[in-house]
């Protein structure tokens, strides 16, 4: 399972890169969506690897993510009452089926894109507008997308 998170804005823009962030659900910065490899869904985040930061995400990050930064539909925040009408047991087990593709996020009533803050102590040293091989904070992380998951939830 990959995490994208949108990192730039949507001035210049091509169209085929803007209709591709619109499909990955990305329309906003600081917007988190999980991409599973099996679609196609890593080929496509590849294509936008400019405009977002990625990385493969662990259970205890995705636990963290779902607790704080979770919503149901209709805004409302997940709750261990909520998730046991589900028949999860808590936020562990949860992440564990949704990286383990027996539970769709989708399905347990979840949606799909996480709303997060800003990166606290900001972005990399070379700002916005590098990749993250370069010193800066776009492209592929690699396992430490976790670390900047955690200072942006």
């Amino acid at each position: 399972m990959i995490a994208a998170i949108r990192i730039r804005g949507t001035a210049n823009v091509t169209a085929k890169l803007r209709t591709t962030l619109e499909m990955l659900r990305l329309f906003k910065s600081n917007h988190l969506v999980l991409v599973n490899e099996a679609n196609g869904g890593r080929k496509m985040v590849e294509k936008v690897k400019d405009y977002v930061t990625f990385g493969e995400i662990d259970q205890k990050t995705l636990a963290v993510l779902l607790e704080r930064r979770g919503r149901l539909y209709g805004n409302r925040k997940i709750t261990l009452e909520a998730l046991k009408e589900k028949k999860v047991p808590g936020f562990l087990e949860l992440a564990k089926s949704v990286l383990s593709d027996r539970r769709k996020i989708k399905e347990l009533g979840i949606a799909p894109v996480f709303r997060l803050h800003p990166p606290r102590k900001g972005h990399e040293r070379a700002g916005i507008k590098k990749s993250y091989k370069e010193g800066g904070a776009l492209g592929n992380r690699g396992p430490e997308i976790n670390e900047l998951i955690i200072r942006m939830s």
